[in-house]
């Protein structure tokens, strides 16, 4: 056993430096050159151990035997040109010349158009079109034609006794060695096609494992981008199965928007060598008793080798991996969304830079002139009333700082949670009444009537005092300082359901359309380009609302800004009746905007917070 695995060994590594290089990587073609070169070298050394004791026995040969014998041999040469060349076609055709020599020369020994050696002709286009190709079983059957005719042309030659055969034992002789020649290629044949079938199978196999494996789903389109397969993979993506998703079953899962992009990808796929990638939302089915779902899919469309748009309707033409994308989406999503803070951010830290500066700097230089001014006094000569106005300027410009410095503190405790937030019971009627007193004054200074509409019947509100009173005085103070001479103010105070709705109206400048989406933004006034911190026409640092906004968040309410150019402004503030929800403060309260209704009273821009 181990000699023959030996010699098995032997004769493979032989073989392999005897295949041409062309064939190397084909298996199969690999396989049709060993074995015409095993087939042909063996008859060419079996021929060569039995000339020796021919031409002893027979001595002198005629020259029709070395014609035979010289076909014998010219299968060797073709096993020699097809080493060479790697042309099987050639070597098939060397070769069935050869054969059909030999029979040709063994009709003319043995009876001529007589002779049963003709029956040998048949076998050789069979051989060369189960052995090789068709071109070799053309070329086989053109030759076998041609030595019919030779065999039917040349008168026979007179036999020696070796081949002066009767008839009734030459035609079994020749027949069953034709029958046996023809069985040992079918059976080679069968076992052939038993091994290929065997390796099919076992691919087969591993390719439908390798699906069922893949979390992916793969899908087999025609030109018109219906659906011939789908993998196992579809009752996962799609919450359907493969034969739910035939036809066009996996289009009519597409979100309909989305179907003309998926349709043109199948269509460029079909037609061109590169792939072709597309995202479209896809409508997945849930587990039974539960909705449905959509989620973004990724297909990459590859064309069929062999399939592009010459494939016929029903034919595969394109193979399609499509995954769910939605977790890397949403990813992106969160990135883009974080780097678009992470730019506002940075805006609002240059806008709070140039802000915070000239804020500071002015009623410092104020306060440092003028205090320069007092020292100075003997060699200025200040009156008395000089110097009160100088005193009163400081005063001013001390208070404008310490509103200043306020306002960020407020604006810091809020967004780093911080702020001292204690909701206990009170009147509100009469916090909203103090709000208003203290801001009558400035009203009267810039010649604006404001107006108090609070309902008798108000209930008692659960809240911070101290922050209701910020953001009354903030909306007041916003709804003066834009509002012209003879404009008017209204604070309006009255019980909604189950909430506590206080709104500041006035007849202010009011806001543009395109200033509204950044209303409550910090250190933004409407009117004025990014960033922009010179040149005011009100003074004020832009956190008024924002801190408006903070404070309305830690009640949990809502805050609501209608404004049109020219018509005013009115800011709407909606507060539990109780504050004591159990719940932690609130982030920041989200802000609605909306054009201000023509017939209600309009309120200060205040988005141009002080």
């Amino acid at each position: 056993m181990r000699i023959n695995k030996a010699f098995a060994s032997l004769i493979d590594a032989r073989l392999a430096g005897l295949v041409h290089e062309s064939v190397a990587g084909d298996p199969n073609e690999r396989m049709r050159h060993e074995r015409f070169l095993i087939s042909r070298l063996a008859t060419g050394a079996v021929m060569m151990a039995m000339l020796p004791p021919y031409l002893l026995w027979r001595g002198v040969p005629s020259p029709l035997e070395a014609v035979a014998a010289a076909c014998l041999m010219l299968p060797v040469a073709a096993a020699l040109i097809l080493a060479r060349t790697g042309r099987l076609v050639l070597a098939h055709g060397l070769s069935s010349a050869a054969l059909t020599g030999l029979v040709v020369c063994l009709a003319c020994l043995t009876g001529g158009p007589a002779s049963a050696a003709s029956i040998w002709l048949v076998m050789i286009p069979i051989e060369a079109l189960m052995a090789g190709s068709h071109r070799a079983a053309l070329m086989s059957g053109a030759l076998a034609a041609a030595g019919a005719v030779l065999i039917s042309l040349i008168e026979p030659t007179a036999g020696s006794g070796l081949f002066a055969w009767p008839a009734a034992l030459a035609m079994p002789i020749f027949a069953i060695t034709a029958i046996c020649h023809v069985l040992a290629l079918s059976v080679e044949h069968l076992r052939r096609e038993g091994r290929w079938s065997a390796t099919l199978r076992a691919a087969s196999a591993r390719d439908a494992l390798l699906l069922d494996a893949i979390d992916d789903l793969i899908t087999w389109h025609d030109r018109n981008g219906s659906v011939l397969q789908a993998s196992a993979a579809s009752a996962t993506l799609a919450g359907a199965s493969p034969e739910q998703l035939a036809g066009r079953g996996l289009l009519a899962r597409v979100h309909v928007s989305d179907r003309p992009a998926f349709l043109k990808a199948i269509s460029d796929a079909a037609g061109r060598a590169l792939p072709v990638t597309a995202q479209f939302r896809l409508h997945a089915a849930g587990p039974a008793g539960e909705p449905g779902r959509v989620i973004w899919a990724e297909m990459r469309a590859h064309r069929v080798p062999g399939g592009a748009g010459a494939a016929a309707p029903g034919e595969a033409a394109v193979v399609a991996v499509t995954r769910d994308v939605s977790e890397h989406r949403r990813r992106a999503e969160d990135l883009d969304q974080a780097r678009a803070e992470a730019e506002r951010a940075d805006e609002i830290k240059s806008r709070f830079l140039a802000t915070v500066s000239h804020e500071l700097r002015t009623p410092l230089n104020a306060i440092i002139g003028f205090s320069e001014m007092l020292e100075a006094e003997g060699q200025l000569a200040l009156g008395a009333e000089r110097r009160r106005e100088y005193a009163g300027l400081i005063h001013g410009s001390g208070r404008h700082l310490l509103e200043v410095v306020n306002g960020l503190l407020d604006m810091s405790r809020i967004q780093s949670g911080n702020f001292d937030y204690v909701p206990e019971p009170f009147e509100l009627g009469t916090l909203v009444q103090g709000c208003c007193d203290l801001m009558q004054l400035k009203a009267d200074q810039s010649a604006v009537l404001l107006v108090r509409d609070i309902a008798p019947d108000l209930p008692e509100l659960t809240a911070d005092p101290r922050a209701c009173r910020q953001m009354l005085i903030n909306l007041l103070s916003n709804a003066v300082k834009f509002t012209p001479r003879g404009g008017r103010v209204t604070l309006s105070a009255r019980r909604a359901f189950d909430r506590i709705e206080m709104a500041v109206t006035d007849t202010g400048i009011g806001i543009a359309e395109t200033d509204l989406p950044r209303v409550g933004d910090p250190f933004f006034q409407a009117g004025l380009g990014a960033g922009s911190a010179y040149g005011r026409p009100y003074e004020g640092t832009g956190l008024g609302l924002s801190v408006v906004r903070g404070l309305v968040g830690l009640h949990h309410g809502d805050l609501t800004v209608e404004s049109t150019p020219g018509q005013g402004t009115r800011v709407v503030v909606t507060l539990p009746l109780d504050c004591r929800t159990g719940r932690a403060p609130g982030p920041p309260a989200p802000i609605r905007t909306a054009p201000l209704a023509g017939e209600r009273e309009t309120g200060a821009a205040l988005l141009r917070s002080a």
